[in-house]
């Protein structure tokens, strides 16, 4: 072997040397970057959803001022990247009770948002207001849906139907309620007159949970209780709960805020 070949070996085996170890610290780089989206994603999971419900009972005379007070805290909220939802409604059959349904990314931002003037608005008003205080309630959703799809809306021709029902579980049945629902929630979701479906269980106790579901007409509502997956859910209700008839659990809902429409 020549000099000059000797020199060539030596100067394409240092090449050779510095590109592996180019190469190992772009792979460790990669890695390094792969272990931090990993840790990224893993703690927004971590963070809990907030999701309250919350009764006012509103004195006749205050019904109008207090849904003005409350049409303005929902739009205030929507404005907030760490609003998932915001809603308000009172019953069909007593407009004095109104409902407020609220979803935040997480309980910090949610008591963050407590301290705006919308929300303090709200609190002075509720001194003279109320007929007696607000009952909140914090559930669990299950089968969460994501924002986007909270925020899907009827269209402006429809004629929305809005329906709450309370369901007070016998102790023991359940885990048979959510997996009646696990199975039937796709399909009813997947139907073209829903808008909104929601199961949730409350946090404080879980024998009792609480659908949220919305539709595009009665028509839609009337095609989602002759659907044939709905039946096992039916026969739930019709045996499984502590009070019959479930009926007297709905609650119909009209909606004041913040009445977005396609």
């Amino acid at each position: 072997m020549t000099a000059k070949t000797s020199s060539v070996s030596q100067i394409a085996m240092h090449f050779f040397t510095a590109l592996f170890a180019l190469c190992s610290t772009f792979a460790a780089a990669q890695n390094s970057t792969k272990s931090l989206n990993k840790t990224s994603v893993q703690e927004l999971k971590n963070q809990k959803m907030t999701a309250v419900i919350t009764r006012y009972e509103v004195k006749k005379e205050f019904q109008e001022k207090f849904q003005k007070a409350l049409s303005g805290y929902v739009l205030e909220s929507l404005s907030k990247d760490s609003n998932i939802m915001s809603e308000a409604y009172f019953e069909q059959d007593n407009q004095t009770v109104i409902w407020l349904f609220e979803r935040w990314t997480n309980q910090n931002e949610f008591n963050k948002f407590k301290t705006n003037s919308k929300a303090k608005a709200i609190n002075t008003l509720e001194k003279t207001a109320l007929v007696k205080p607000e009952k909140v309630i914090y559930v669990q959703d299950l089968e969460p849906l994501s924002k986007q799809e909270w925020r899907k809306t009827s269209k402006t021709e429809d004629k929305q139907l809005t329906i709450m029902l309370f369901v007070d579980a016998k102790p023991g049945t359940e885990e048979n309620f959510k997996n009646v629902y696990h199975t039937a929630m796709p399909q009813f979701r997947s139907e073209p007159g829903v808008v909104t479906y929601q199961l949730s269980q409350l946090n404080d106790d879980s024998t009792q949970f609480v659908t949220f579901e919305k539709f595009r007409s009665n028509d839609a509502f009337q095609y989602h209780l002759n659907f044939p997956p709905i039946q096992p859910v039916i026969d739930y209700l019709n045996t499984s709960i502590k009070k019959q008839p479930f009926q007297d659990g709905i609650h119909n809902l009209i909606e004041f805020a913040p009445l977005t429409r396609e």
